[in-house]
């Protein structure tokens, strides 16, 4: 099969296309031919060398797909070989072939081509996970999420303005104002220009955000403390501003507010296999009802992969960057 390789760690450049073994299922796993696979900056860190692919997965990038079932391992039940399917990986999505545990699969929802599909697994997973189970946000209550055009950040607004939040993004410039504020944001601050804790505080009326989905880590620790309201919830998942900060306790103990840090990729099977049910039953309706949509910003073919890192690097995109594996 071909397969996205990383012979060593670099830049885009550093990709490279391959003739590979096939991937084969073990007990449990479906494989799964690729049709598309979607681009994750947890997919730029692997290829700098940062963020390498837990035990026993796949070498090649890449944390989800969608394609058809090929082939059933021993013991899959609920499935059958030419089922159309998206999936959240542990790695290499960048592949015409993936073994995928069966707990990971999802069917492609009514109404999504077989390509964009690809783009929602990772985000639908994290968003969920993070903003309605750990960061238990409720009606009403005021979501800030940063890179709010983002794939996670377009998936956050969307999800959490149908569920009858309030929702606040920062973003990079009036464009992507204007996109985010489509998908359902009430507001959009201008993060290069307008302190992100005033404009909460003021659209709020003092109150703050309920429940902050942080991408940045270290760098928007000690703001995004003082934008929770009390009783809030910090969840952090990237850390694109740095791994180190100091954390304001008494404040924190003031608000009786929470700081959480999670991430998906190396959790055990089974509790991606519970995150990918609940999604199936808390998400899969809004798409198919098409109340929510997979964003896509542009879809390049596999040999185009280090195009595709470019383009997340720029951070010029809204929404997800596919790679369509099969012509």
């Amino acid at each position: 099969m071909r397969a996205v390789t990383l012979p060593s760690f670099g830049g885009p450049e550093a990709l490279v296309l391959d003739e590979v073994p096939d991937a084969v299922a073990g007990p449990g796993e479906v494989l799964v031919e690729v049709e598309a696979t979607a681009v994750n900056r947890a997919d730029l860190l692997q290829r700098q060398g940062f963020y390498a692919p837990p035990e026993g997965a796949s070498p090649y990038p890449g944390l989800e797909c969608s394609g058809r079932i090929a082939a059933l391992g021993e013991g899959v039940a609920g499935f059958s070989v030419g089922d159309e399917v998206c999936a959240l990986l542990s790695g290499g999505g960048y592949a015409e072939l993936v073994a995928v545990p069966s707990g990971q699969l999802l069917p492609v929802p009514q109404g999504v081509g077989l390509v964009e599909a690809a783009a929602l697994p990772e985000v639908a997973c994290t968003v969920w996970n993070n903003v309605f189970q750990l960061g238990e946000l409720v009606p009403g209550e005021v979501l800030l999420v940063h890179g709010g055009t983002s794939g996670i950040g377009t998936m956050a607004t969307q999800l959490a303005s149908r569920a009858g939040a309030r929702v606040i993004v920062t973003v990079g410039s009036p464009a992507k104002a204007d996109r985010a504020l489509e998908l359902g944001a009430e507001h959009a601050v201008l993060y290069r220009e307008q302190d992100f804790v005033e404009v909460v505080r003021e659209v709020t009326d003092g109150a703050g955000a309920d429940v902050i989905l942080d991408n940045m880590g270290a760098k928007y620790l000690g703001r995004n403390v003082s934008a929770l309201a009390t009783g809030g919830r910090l969840v952090v998942i990237g850390l694109q501003g740095g791994t180190k900060a100091e954390l304001d306790l008494a404040t924190l103990l003031t608000k009786r507010a929470r700081v959480l840090a999670t991430s998906l990729r190396a959790r055990p099977a089974e509790e991606k296999a519970a995150i990918v049910e609940a999604v199936l039953a808390g998400v899969w309706p809004a798409v198919e009802s098409g109340d929510v949509r997979p964003v896509v910003d542009q879809v390049l073919p596999l040999d185009r992969a280090a195009d595709a890192h470019r383009v997340l690097e720029e951070s010029s995109h809204v929404g997800k960057v596919v790679l369509q594996v099969r012509d």
